[in-house]
Formats: C-alpha cells, structure tokens, sequence
C-alpha cells in the first residue's frame, strides 16, 4: 500500500499539467492556467480520430484473439492424459514470454524480411516475396500473432492454477456416470474457470485503449505509420520528442477516462450476466 501510494498515486498532482500551458521554468504549480484548451486541440487535431481507430482497432482486435487461446491451452494441458507431455508443451508455451520486445522485434525484423525465412518459404511455393514489416495490411496481424506467439504459454498459468483446485470426486462421479472426457472438459472444468476469465477479461477491458507503446514503436516505419501510429506512441512524440508536455498530458488523461470508464462497464456487465466481478 506505501509503494502504490507513493508512485502511483501522489504523482497524480502531476496531471494538473493538462490543464495548464506547462513550463519547466515555472513548474507545475506556477504555470498559467488554460482550462480545456488542450482537450479541444485534441478534437481539432487532424490525426485524433485515425489514430484512435488505430488504437481501437488494435486493441479490440489484440484482445479478441490473444484472450481465449490461454483458456484453450490450459483446458487441453490440464486434459492430457500424459502429464509429462503437458509439462513440456507448458514450458514450450511459456518460455517466449522472457524474450524482450527488443529482441522480439529485431527476430520479426530478419525473419519478415525480403530475404527473411518466410519470404524464402514463400518463394520455394512459387509465390512473390511480401515487404511484411512495410506494409501496412499485415501490422495489426503480425502485432498480434506475435502476441499469441509470446503471452499465450504464460497467460494460461493463472487458468492451471484454477485448475488445479477442482476436486477429482467431481471427475470420478463423472466418469460414473458415463460422461466423456470432452464432456468433463465442457461441464466440470470450463465452470471451474469461469469466473477467473470473467475477471480476467474485465482486467482486459479496462486497458482496452492502453496498449503498450514500446512493440508498436519498434515496427512502426514511415511506410505502415498510417495503422502503426496508436495513442501511446503519439503521446511519447508529443511529450518527449516534440517538448509539448502540456497536450500529452491531456491525450494521456483521456486515455485513461476512456478506460476507467470501460472497467466500470464491464464490470457491472459482468456482475449482471455471470455474478463475477472485481467488486
């Protein structure tokens, strides 16, 4: 509770800068103040709305595909008849998740490339090699492929672990009663998880507009910007490179009400349809 009081929640004075035409000089708290301004240069701006689909698009798009394939691992993991076996496709699954994105961007940046192993594969079929990382109809695949690729292993851990807890007696009068293993699966372990993917999901919807800006500005290049570019990486142009502290503060604060405001929703929607929620 200190560590979250002290960075997390006492540099919110910070966020007065949105409000304010911030000057390192002055400080924070003598700054002038210019109300809604920056709010209402967010709404002029000609790049907000592309660059909010963009995040929207990618994010939504993220979260459809990377948030049941944990729920499918671990069910057919926790099935599998050889435990052994489980554990080496577990470690398999999982072991991607310690690659840096760094690292994780310059493997995409040789592979993808036009001398890359899958341009290679592509041509041995006849086919014509692709400028994968250039164009822009393949980033919001390969962001969130390479997603799968790396989180999918380690996201499943928490669902064993729920898992785990499921009493064998259910499986055993199960069996008894003549219930097939996929039928085990769909009635005895599937509930089981349930209201942990609820709470997960709503964790999920609660980031729905913060997608991390570190991967989508490692592939980002001049030739995909148009679908590359997201909130993140505008607000880190903004702020950092472009010294206009005062308006990325305020992208940030809409980011983040957006969110909040998401997290309520589904929440409340989770609490109504299946009687699990955050609180």
């Amino acid at each position: 509770m200190i560590y979250l009081l002290l960075f997390n929640y006492v540099p919110m004075y910070g966020v007065t800068i949105a409000f304010k035409d911030f000057m390192a000089s002055k400080g924070i708290m003598d700054s002038p103040w210019v109300g809604m301004e920056h709010f209402e240069r967010i709404w002029r701006s000609p790049d907000f709305l592309p660059i909010l689909w963009n995040t929207l698009s990618l994010s939504l798009y993220q979260l459809l595909v990377t948030f049941p394939l944990p729920i499918i691992i671990s069910l057919l993991i926790n099935a599998c008849a050889s435990k052994r076996f489980g554990k080496f496709i577990q470690n398999v699954t999982y072991a991607p998740y310690f690659i840096s994105v760094v690292v994780l961007v310059g493997m995409m940046n040789i592979m993808f490339s036009p001398t890359g192993v899958f341009n290679v594969i592509i041509e041995q079929f006849g086919g014509t090699p692709q400028l994968f990382m250039g164009e822009p109809k393949f980033f919001r695949h390969m962001f969130v492929f390479s997603a799968v690729w790396q989180t999918t292993g380690w996201s499943s851990i928490i669902y064993l672990a729920a898992l785990s807890s499921v009493s064998p007696e259910l499986h055993e009068a199960a069996m008894i009663d003549g219930a097939s293993k996929f039928k085990r699966l769909l009635h005895i372990d599937f509930p089981s998880i349930l209201p942990t993917a609820v709470i997960i999901l709503t964790l999920n919807a609660g980031k729905i507009m913060s997608l991390g800006y570190e991967k989508a500005y490692l592939m980002q290049n001049s030739l995909n910007i148009g679908v590359s570019e997201i909130l993140s990486t505008y607000v880190y142009k903004k702020g950092l490179l472009d010294v206009d502290y005062s308006f990325s503060a305020a992208v940030g604060l809409f980011n983040n009400i957006i969110n909040l405001i998401l997290l309520f929703t589904v929440n409340q929607a989770s609490k109504k349809f299946t009687d699990s929620s955050l609180w």
